[in-house]
């Protein structure tokens, strides 16, 4: 069953090479056992989603011109998330102020081709059919 995701999980990006964590700013916090619950509408870059060390994309600007100039080979470039979606699916019979709840198998898509996923939603509660 999927897992609450809360402020402070750790995510990763298949086109990073660091984990970073989500946060939940304090303006859009709902208590749940002393941990602030997420939403799948927590998913700005910068904000929510931190970057993930360096960014190895081809589809990110930096990294395909930083490639370019090293004659094809590969020159991961520092990570910028370029976040525009929200997460998906998010939990089908939880709202949180009328937004779904974010779980732990819930994806997010990055600009640059990028798939952030979940690794620990901080929380160990779980979403019940």
């Amino acid at each position: 069953m999927p897992k609450i995701v809360v402020d402070g999980a750790t995510l990763s990006c298949d086109q990073g090479d660091a984990s970073s964590k989500l946060v939940v700013p304090p303006d859009e916090q709902i208590d749940s056992d002393d941990a602030q619950m997420a939403t799948i509408n927590n998913h700005t870059a910068n904000l929510n989603i931190m970057p993930f060390g360096m960014c190895k994309s081809m589809a990110n600007p930096a990294v395909a011109s930083a490639t370019a100039a090293a004659n094809g080979t590969l020159t991961p470039q520092p990570c910028v998330p370029a976040t525009s979606s929200p997460w998906e699916p998010g939990a089908a019979h939880v709202d949180l102020n009328g937004t779904p709840a974010l779980t732990d198998d819930s994806t997010c898509k990055c600009q640059h081709a990028g798939t952030i996923s979940i690794d620990d939603p901080g929380s160990e509660a779980e979403i019940t059919p």
